[in-house]
């Protein structure tokens, strides 16, 4: 099954701002930006020639409309059913390309910011919780609801179980309940909830700061702490000390501790 044909509507808007940030915002309003197959297929593209492009050093995710994304297009899913194997191949494909790219997030050296308002529910709530940081609107709302049409959030699940406490996890994937703002803030879902009216220029602000640093320094920390977190105890201290010698040789590394020592801002060369 292919995607839907193309309107004039962009359903993922891209902004490129000279301090390095890239604003990615979800625009497919009429489907309340649900993860479609033309909508995984951007995703993945833009998200590739930003991880290579070195004038990018920062992405926001944003979204239009009353929802930041409501999961997978269960009417795209729906109509895949009239395959011969009713519809196997194709809801495997979907679910191997919205895993990849998550992964893309995950393992993209430039960090992701998600920019939240309204709802993030199922695969939406997948894709928060795939970034690398979270800032929401205080009336955002969360959930994993397949519960509630007999399709358990089990790929949601992958990202959600590595956020929050298993408990908290476990929770939301059984009653399906929404979860507001403030409590997605207290279980580790998002970084912050802030009023609506200020929450761009949080996310934007969050998203210069990480700008300014070393690009290598942070690509370096991002990647180590990724991989670091699925280690023993002891195999992630051997790692993460290999990563600091490794980044101590670095030109950034020299650069910066000298600057701290000589007191003046350092001058990143990003090598």
């Amino acid at each position: 099954m292919n995607p839907e044909p193309a309107t004039d509507v962009e359903i993922l808007l891209q902004e490129q701002h000279d301090d390095g940030v890239l604003r990615l915002t979800l625009n497919d309003v009429g489907k309340r930006n649900a993860l479609s197959e033309a909508m995984l297929q951007q995703l993945t593209t833009v998200l590739a020639e930003a991880a290579i492009n070195p004038a990018i050093r920062v992405i926001v995710l944003a979204a239009n409309g009353p929802a930041f994304c409501a999961g997978h297009d269960l009417k795209e899913l729906t109509a895949g059913r009239k395959a011969e194997d009713g519809g196997r191949d194709y809801f495997a494909m979907i679910m191997d390309t919205c895993a990849n790219m998550m992964q893309s997030i995950v393992n993209n050296p430039k960090p992701v910011i998600a920019e939240v308002t309204g709802i993030a529910t199922a695969a939406g709530c997948q894709l928060v919780a795939s970034c690398d940081l979270a800032v929401a609107a205080d009336t955002a709302k969360f959930s994993t609801p397949g519960v509630h049409i007999g399709l358990f959030c089990s790929t949601p699940m992958v990202a959600l179980s590595r956020n929050v406490s298993k408990k908290h996890a476990m929770e939301m994937l059984l009653s399906g309940d929404m979860v507001s703002a403030a409590r997605a803030a207290q279980i580790g879902l998002i970084n912050h909830a802030v009023d609506e009216a200020e929450l761009s220029d949080t996310s934007m602000a969050l998203a210069r700061k990480i700008a300014s640093k070393s690009s290598l320094t942070v690509a370096t920390g991002k990647q180590a702490f990724y991989q670091q977190s699925e280690m023993s105890l002891a195999e992630a201290y051997r790692y993460a000390s290999k990563v600091m010698v490794d980044n101590m040789l670095a030109q950034d590394a020299e650069e910066g501790i000298g600057a701290f020592i000589e007191k003046r801002d350092p001058v990143w060369s990003d090598k």
